[in-house]
C-alpha cells in the first residue's frame, strides 16, 4: 500500500492511506472478472429452457388427441376442468407475484395500511368466483360421469356417427396375469397372449378379470383404464375410430414385470380382422386347463402366443378362480355357504344337493327352503346316487 508524507512547517508529519471501499450490498451482483459469464450462462439456461417447450409441444399427447371416442370424450373433459381451474389459478398467480413486486420492501412508494383488514368487494370476488367454477365443475363432471359410464352400452360411435342398433358389439374376456395379458374372443372361438384386434367403428365389450393381483387395462388411445381384480368381472365399453397400432400397457404396479407388461392393439376394418383371426385359427394350440396352468407362471417380456381354439367354460373357471383341477369355484363356494356354510347340516346338503346345486342352477337351494316342491325329490335322489334319469322317471311314476 502507497504512503505519502505530507510536511507542514509548524506540524507533525501526516500519513495518508487510500480510503476503504465499503462492502456491496447482500445479494447484488458485482460485474467483474470473476462473474463476467453471469450474462451469457443465464441466457444458455432460459435459450435451453425455450428450446425444450417447443420442443414438448410438438409431441403427440395421446390422452388429448387419442383415437376413440370415449378416450376423446374424457380428454375433452380434462381440458374443460382445466380451463375452469385457470380462471382462478393464473389469476392468484398474477396478483402473487404483482404483490411482490410492488409491496417489496425497497419501494417507497407502497401505500402503506397497517390498519386495514376487510373489503366487502374483495370478499364477494374472492369466494364467488371460485364457488361459481366449483358449481359449473360438479355439473361438467357428473353429467360427463354418467355418460361416461363404462359398464353402459354406447351411446354412439363418434360425433359425427350414430350407434347402429343392429350390430352387436365384439365382446372380449381379458384377464391380467404374471406379467402378461391374455384375450379370449369367446365368438371367434379364439385366445391369444399379448396381442388384440378390434374393427374400426365396432363397439368393443371388454371384460375383464385378473388372475392375480390388481392390474389395471389401458388403451389410451381407445378409453381410460379400468382396474382387473381377482375373483371380480369389470367391463369396459368403447370403440376405435382409426385404423393402426397402438400400445396397450398394465397401468397399476403389479411386481417386478410390471414395466414389461405391454400389448399391441390392432384397430383394422373387418376384412382384416377376419384375416387375423383366421392366422389365430391355424394355430394348433388350445386353451384349456393345462395350457392356462402354464400360463399362470410368472414370465417377462412373454411373446405373443397364439391358441386356435379355446376349451368350453374357461372363462368361467377363470373368472371364479377354479381353473385348476382340484381347486372350487368362487361362485360354488358362495352356494355352499348359502346351504349352511361348512358345518354338518351345510357339508350334508352340499352333498345332498351335488351336481343339482351351483350358482348357474341354484334350484335345489329353492328346494331346501320351498317344501312345497316335493315333486323333484326324484331329481335329488338322482344327484346323489346316480341313477340313471330314466330309472328315476320311472321310480316317480311308481310313486303316483
Amino acid at each position: 500500500m502507497s504512503q505519502c508524507s505530507i510536511l507542514h512547517p509548524m506540524s507533525t508529519p501526516v500519513i495518508a492511506t487510500p480510503a476503504r471501499q465499503s462492502a456491496p450490498p447482500r445479494g447484488a451482483v458485482q460485474l467483474n472478472s470473476d462473474n463476467k459469464d453471469w450474462f451469457p450462462m443465464r441466457f444458455s439456461r432460459l435459450a435451453l429452457l425455450l428450446s425444450l417447450t417447443f420442443l414438448f409441444a410438438g409431441c403427440n399427447l395421446t390422452v388429448l388427441n387419442p383415437s376413440g371416442d370415449i378416450a376423446q370424450q374424457q380428454g375433452d373433459l380434462i381440458v374443460y376442468a382445466t380451463v375452469l381451474m385457470l380462471i382462478v389459478i393464473i389469476p392468484v398467480t398474477a396478483l402473487t407475484i404483482f404483490f411482490a413486486v410492488k409491496y417489496r420492501q425497497s419501494n417507497e412508494n407502497a401505500t402503506y395500511e397497517p390498519e386495514w383488514d376487510h373489503s366487502v368487494s374483495l370478499e364477494i370476488v374472492v369466494w364467488a368466483v371460485p364457488l361459481a367454477i366449483i358449481i359449473c365443475l360438479a355439473g361438467l363432471t357428473w353429467v360427463a360421469t354418467h355418460r361416461l359410464e363404462p359398464y353402459d352400452d354406447l351411446k354412439r360411435i363418434s360425433a359425427e356417427k350414430p350407434i347402429d342398433p343392429t350390430v352387436e358389439p365384439l365382446e372380449v374376456q381379458v384377464v391380467a396375469l404374471d406379467w402378461k395379458w391374455l384375450f379370449i374372443y369367446p365368438e371367434q372361438g379364439i385366445a391369444v397372449v399379448n396381442e388384440a384386434a378390434a374393427i374400426v367403428d365396432r363397439p368393443v365389450e371388454w371384460k375383464i378379470t385378473s388372475n392375480t393381483v390388481m392390474n389395471a387395462f389401458y388403451i389410451p388411445e381407445m378409453a381410460g383404464m379400468i382396474y382387473a381384480m381377482a375373483g371380480m368381472e369389470t367391463e369396459l365399453n368403447a370403440v376405435i375410430n382409426a385404423p393402426g397400432t397402438f400400445k396397450g400397457i398394465s397401468a397399476n404396479y403389479s411386481g417386478i414385470g410390471f414395466s414389461h407388461m405391454n400389448f399391441d392393439f390392432h384397430a383394422v376394418d373387418e376384412a382384416g380382422f377376419d384375416v387375423w383371426v383366421e392366422k389365430v385359427k391355424t394355430s394348433a394350440d388350445v386353451l384349456d386347463r393345462s395350457n392356462f396352468d402354464r400360463l399362470q407362471e410368472q414370465t417377462t417380456k412373454h411373446p405373443v402366443e397364439y391358441f386356435g381354439a379355446v376349451e368350453d367354460g374357461i372363462w368361467d373357471k377363470i373368472l371364479n378362480m377354479c381353473a385348476g383341477e382340484e381347486e372350487l369355484c368362487l361362485n360354488d363356494m358362495m352356494m355352499v355357504d348359502a346351504l349352511g356354510g361348512g358345518g354338518l347340516e351345510g357339508l350334508y346338503n352340499r352333498e345332498l344337493f351335488r351336481g343339482l346345486c351351483s350358482a348357474d342352477d341354484p334350484e335345489a337351494l329353492f328346494l331346501l327352503l320351498r317344501k312345497d316342491l316335493e315333486q323333484s325329490k326324484g331329481e335329488v335322489i338322482h344327484a346323489m346316487s346316480l341313477i340313471p334319469p330314466s330309472e328315476v322317471t320311472e321310480q316317480k311314476l311308481e310313486a303316483h
